[in-house]
């Protein structure tokens, strides 16, 4: 016999009547424990994994709230927003990227997103800027990673993008290859 699943509302959710979501993100793993924590705060969550399934989502059953990456092998997580936007303009949009910039951001928030947020983000970080009302400033967050764990997410996701290539890495980071590797060659920092 099945057990019934718990859920967990989420305060700022309480009076929200549709919590329909939709998560994208191309890492596997990412997107499930994403998905999972949010059914969790009591939203209705739909995951998918690549631009083409996220548009068709917002195009043909439009969700009240959407956690999207920015870069995707097949597109950009702002093509969604638009489509969503077209669709739902009530919907309420969450940007995530691992490429924290300035342009980024100010495109994010023109394209109809409400908030945009450096992975990786709290969920409860997420969920705050999903339910805020526009007049409501959000809150800093509460457990801000230290400047040393930034900047290693930073060297770990471009050595990730350019496929474990140490001297690749270094020379986009504008580092030298031995310093690189001493620094893949530590834990992360707290």
């Amino acid at each position: 016999m099945d057990r019934p699943v718990t859920v967990n509302v989420h305060e700022s959710l309480k009076d929200v009547e549709d919590r329909s979501c939709l998560v994208m993100d191309d890492d596997g793993p990412f997107v499930q424990r994403m998905a999972r924590a949010l059914a969790q705060r009591g939203f209705i969550v739909s995951a998918v994994s690549t631009v083409s399934e996220g548009k068709d989502i917002a195009r043909l059953n439009p969700p009240a709230f959407a956690v999207l990456d920015l870069r995707l092998e097949d597109g950009s997580g702002l093509d969604v927003v638009d489509v969503l936007q077209k669709h739902r303009p009530d919907a309420r949009a969450v940007i995530l990227t691992g490429y924290g910039a300035i342009a980024t951001a100010v495109a994010a928030v023109k394209a109809g997103a409400v908030d945009y947020l450096s992975k990786p983000a709290d969920v409860d970080d997420i969920v705050r800027a999903l339910t805020a009302t526009k007049d409501e400033k959000p809150a800093p967050p509460e457990n801000p990673m230290s400047a040393d764990r930034v900047r290693w997410e930073h060297i770990q996701r471009v050595y990730e993008l350019c496929n474990h290539n140490v001297s690749e890495t270094a020379r986009r980071l504008n580092m030298h290859r031995r310093t690189l590797q001493r620094i893949l060659a530590k834990r992360a920092p707290r």
